[in-house]
């Protein structure tokens, strides 16, 4: 289904939610050209970290209440 770029101006926010909710996309009609709005998914942000060598793998509670007074010297 294709619809003109005014008819998308005067409803674009029921539109896209419609797209992001079915799926569907939405072909937009302009100057003899179709265009296509499609809902697609974010990269996932966790993957694109990398390892760090040095970090502390342990409960943050064991650092708190980790005593430092034998090597503090004021």
């Amino acid at each position: 289904m294709g619809i003109s770029a005014s008819k998308l101006r005067s409803n674009i926010y029921k539109l896209l939610d419609h797209v992001l909710e079915t799926g569907e996309p939405l072909e937009i009609i302009r100057k003899g050209k179709k265009l296509k709005i499609i809902a697609v998914p974010l990269p996932d942000k966790f993957k694109r970290l990398s390892p760090h060598k040095n970090y502390i793998a342990c409960d943050p509670e064991d650092i708190v209440h980790l005593s430092w007074s034998k090597g503090w010297k004021p």
